[in-house]
């Protein structure tokens, strides 16, 4: 069998995906589940927090988002499996059961962004009824489902995009959000919109998709223009607000904390492995998932997926997912 791992380079360069062929799967211990792939997303790979769990190798994994026969899961960071093969062995801890209704592809392409999005808005956050949200770039893959859970959820909704498609495709989902601010021409101010929507009282949870640090000539890159600057955050958010952010190097002036300090908010940070890094591998995790599940079953989840991959495309699927030029979750289909 034919695994898809990443080859890591001398530093500077792009790292490679490689296709293996791999040996029998090993003896199954205790607990271990033997799955047959049907379906398997694609996500970005942190060489960098790799490195720094002392996980990093020669040759990576790749995919542990997947479906299978009869189980669906996510392989843990410390996986040896590749989920990008026919067969592969599991731990009973990673895996729920799949709804009859639920399709393989959006069984693998939703447990990723609902994980991040229950961790974000129940554990980070606690969202509940009459709570207004900004999610930040609406309809990214984690976006949408962000979206969909609060609303569930009872919040009021606001959403940034990155584009007219972006816009429109927002403004199609139902339950409607309340406002879609088009931050694609730069001349919208995020701050002002998010005030004047709930009257100047600012947003109780805001979900960043990234944050300026610095001034606007200071930001290299095309997409960094279109993200809101932390003191922007800062104004728009109300007094006992949650602020999630994605950004590892956010760094907080003393003014900016002063600020906070008077609207009694707080900061947490949304790592995109915070399952394989805490408790909620087990207990709350397999609840999660089982949650998760149950929303695809009952169609409260539409995941924001792009037509599915058959395996021979994988490596360039991979290499455009790992340089986040993937607007949709990337999902292979055995």
């Amino acid at each position: 069998m034919k695994a898809l791992y990443c080859q890591q380079n001398s530093p500077g360069e792009e790292m490679t995906f490689v296709f293996q062929e791999r040996e029998n799967l090993p003896p199954t211990r205790d607990n271990d589940v033997k799955v047959q792939v049907r379906a398997c997303a694609l996500s970005w790979i942190d060489t960098k927090l790799l490195s720094e769990i002392k996980l990093e190798k020669e040759l990576l994994p790749v995919g542990r988002e997947i479906s299978g026969v009869v189980l669906e899961g996510i392989l843990p960071l410390d996986s040896e499996e590749s989920g990008l093969c026919e067969v592969i062995l599991v731990h009973e801890h990673y895996l729920v059961r799949k709804p009859e209704k639920v399709c393989w592809v959006e069984a693998a392409g939703t447990v990723r962004d609902g994980v991040r999005a229950y961790t974000a808005l129940h554990y980070l956050s606690q969202v509940s009824p009459g709570k207004t949200v900004l999610v930040m770039d609406g309809a990214s893959p984690f976006g949408t489902i962000a979206i969909q859970l609060a609303q569930h959820r009872g919040a009021k909704v606001i959403s940034t995009a990155y584009s007219l498609e972006d816009k429109q495709y927002l403004e199609r989902l139902r339950p409607p959000v309340a406002r879609v601010i088009d931050v694609s021409n730069g001349k919208i101010d995020v701050a002002e919109s998010c005030l004047e929507e709930t009257g100047g009282l600012g947003v109780d949870i805001v979900l960043d998709a990234g944050v300026k640090l610095y001034s606007a000539e200071d930001e290299s890159t095309s997409k960094s223009q279109l993200l809101p600057h932390k003191h922007d955050i800062i104004t728009l958010l109300g007094v006992g607000g949650h602020w999630i952010t994605t950004e590892k190097n956010l760094q907080m002036d003393p003014p900016d904390s002063h600020t906070l300090f008077l609207k009694g908010a707080t900061i947490s940070f949304l790592n995109d492995e915070i399952w394989n890094l805490s408790n909620l591998q087990q207990g709350k995790y397999l609840s999660i998932l089982e949650d998760i599940m149950e929303k695809l079953s009952s169609s409260i989840f539409r995941p924001q997926l792009d037509e599915p991959i058959p395996l021979y495309e994988a490596k360039v699927s991979m290499e455009i997912v790992q340089k986040n030029q993937a607007r949709k979750r990337q999902v292979i289909q055995f």
